[in-house]
């Protein structure tokens, strides 16, 4: 993960069943990022943000993603969700397995899914 500070961001919610979710991130340098969202996952009572980012062409060519503890106001739920910049090595560690997790389930579903389809 290239570890870089979002100052704000902006969720865009697909507008068909087949598009992805994309946030654009507001970098500390001014620059803007556009990242597919990946997954929410939870890890040790967390909520974390897993995002693909996206070149101008609206491809990941590198296959780097990046990890943000996500966070939402449960009492307004229009309000933008907060992603925060994760400082601490540990607790990277510990989400990146939490990545990895995912992955290997998400692999195995599908695996499950092509058998399905054969029988």
């Amino acid at each position: 993960m290239n570890k870089k500070a979002a100052d704000q961001n902006t969720f865009q919610h697909p507008e068909e069943d087949d598009e992805e979710m994309t946030v654009t991130l507001e970098l500390e340098d001014g620059t803007s990022v556009t990242c597919a969202v990946v997954t929410i996952l939870t890890a040790n009572k967390q909520d974390y943000i897993v995002l693909l980012p996206l070149e101008e062409d609206g491809e990941n060519h590198d296959g780097n993603v990046w990890f943000y503890r996500y966070s939402e106001n449960e009492s307004d739920p229009n309000e933008e969700p907060v992603l925060t910049y994760i400082e601490d090595d540990e607790e990277y560690e510990m989400v990146s397995d939490a990545f990895d997790e995912y992955l290997d389930s998400v692999e195995f579903d599908e695996l499950m899914e092509v058998e399905d389809e054969e029988e």
